[in-house]
């Protein structure tokens, strides 16, 4: 099957973005108030990806172990902070907690990937390891944020229910184990959601990018399966650690609950999120 590739001017690309201008006027004209965080998260988008490409053309160039896992290391630390910077609720250690989920979650499923599945040589292929682990840590975020947010929420808003449990002699497991179900629940739910609807409803993003380079369909069904289930497994793990690790945050030994503060929010803080 020959390639249909089409390279894009800086014009196109400007044509793109004059979609999200019209959506600023529509903000403004409606009175929502996100004409700036649209502003901002245009901006951001444009900067940030327009670094990543000039980073990977020359780490793609060198082909050095060292750079590919310099360029990995640095992804798995801002996903983790990202991901525990969105809750309204903090506890101490969150963010840890969320870099160590989100680290040992994403590099267990990547590494059983690079070295089981695709069995790549050599392993530190930036445009295969990359490229993977960035689909990986992007879907096991979003399932940490969620799932972080629901734990902090359910055990803060039902402070009173959980402390009459340990109170009545419930063990902090018996106490806080329907919230921690649903918070793993809710981590899990965008991820079951995709899964439900792939092909249906919406075409992956690497597998539209295979198509519109000019992959057969099929072998482009093929990667995309195993990316599906590689990002399920890495936010039911990256989930499953993250929420366990914050019951044992907020419950000590004795049996007691400790919960989680409100978030106080800075005009930088807004900024940066």
């Amino acid at each position: 099957m020959g390639t249909t590739y089409l390279d894009l001017s800086y014009l196109q690309v400007l044509l793109a973005a004059s979609l999200v201008v019209v959506n600023g006027i529509l903000s403004l004209y409606l009175k929502l108030g996100m004409e700036r965080l649209l502003f901002i998260s245009a901006l951001r988008t444009v900067v940030q990806l327009l670094l990543i490409g000039f980073v990977l053309q020359w780490v793609f160039t060198h082909n050095q172990w060292y750079l590919s896992l310099s360029i990995i290391v640095v992804m798995t630390v801002v996903a983790g902070y990202t991901a525990a910077s969105r809750s309204q609720f903090h506890y101490p250690g969150m963010r840890l907690h969320s870099i160590i989920s989100i680290w040992g979650s994403a590099w267990l499923v990547t590494g059983f990937a690079v070295f089981g599945i695709l069995k790549l040589i050599p392993w530190y292929l930036p445009q295969y390891l990359i490229p993977l682990l960035g689909m990986v840590l992007g879907n096991s975020l979003n399932g940490v944020c969620l799932a972080l947010e629901r734990l902090s929420v359910e055990l803060s808003t039902r402070k009173q229910e959980v402390e009459s449990q340990l109170a009545l002699g419930a063990t902090r497991w018996e106490a806080a184990h329907p919230h921690l179900v649903t918070a793993i629940r809710t981590g899990m739910i965008n991820m079951t959601n995709a899964m439900m609807v792939v092909g249906l409803v919406s075409l992956p993003g690497m597998m539209t990018g295979q198509l519109l380079a000019g992959v057969d369909p099929l072998e482009a069904v093929k990667y995309q399966i195993v990316i599906m289930f590689l990002i399920a497994a890495t936010t039911m793990f990256g989930t499953i650690s993250v929420v366990l690790l914050g019951y044992r945050q907020m419950f000590n030994t004795a049996h007691q609950f400790i919960a989680p503060l409100p978030v106080i929010k800075t005009p930088a803080r807004k900024w940066l999120k």
